[in-house]
């Protein structure tokens, strides 16, 4: 197994800390005027998904961790577990809700998501920056609402609320950035 050393920190490495696979987010190099230089790292524990800020001596060498991100096909839900397929090997797998987590709302039959592996089983699911989903219900436009005039609610096929234009209406299909939740545009056929 790879290890790296603190000149090797940068956002995004994956790294084994305490038997856990983490997240490198932030890298800061400090050299105070007297002692010795160090790094401030934030990192993101995987499977918690909690953020711890450490410190490490200039010098040190943390493990890497075997964590790959995969395109997948979101399949199905049976209920208890959510099924991803690689489109290229046609291989199965299978994650539990907490392992899904926000991204479910995000989610359709079909779809293709980013799901990192570690030791070859599900630790995250991201969905794709855009989707396009079609709305279930939201509140009626009336004549003369533009796009300059606020917003309103609106359910969404995956169960997802997000805040549209006043002139979306129930049954249109709609981009929405699932990074932050927002209503992009509308999609047209």
């Amino acid at each position: 197994m790879a290890t790296y050393s603190t000149n090797e920190f940068r956002g995004g490495l994956k790294v084994m800390l305490d038997n856990d696979p983490c997240a490198i987010i932030e890298n800061e190099f400090v050299k105070p005027g007297k002692g010795q230089a160090f790094n401030r790292v934030k990192i993101r524990n995987l499977k918690t998904g909690r953020v711890i800020e450490r410190t490490f001596k200039s010098g040190e060498t943390l493990e890497g961790a075997d964590v790959v991100d995969v395109e997948m096909q979101y399949l199905y839900n049976d209920g208890s577990f959510r099924h991803f397929m690689k489109p290229d090997t046609f291989e199965q797998y299978q994650a539990d809700e907490k392992t899904v987590g926000d991204a479910v709302q995000w989610l359709k039959d079909q779809d293709n998501c980013t799901v990192t592996l570690w030791n070859d089983a599900p630790l995250a699911v991201t969905p794709a920056n855009f989707v396009e989903l079609a709305i279930v219900e939201t509140d009626p436009g009336v004549r003369g609402d533009t796009s300059g005039g606020g917003g309103k609610p609106a359910k969404l096929e995956t169960g997802a609320v997000v805040r549209v234009p006043l002139f979306v209406q129930t049954g249109e299909v709609i981009k929405v950035d699932t990074r932050t939740g927002e209503y992009i545009s509308r999609v047209k056929d």
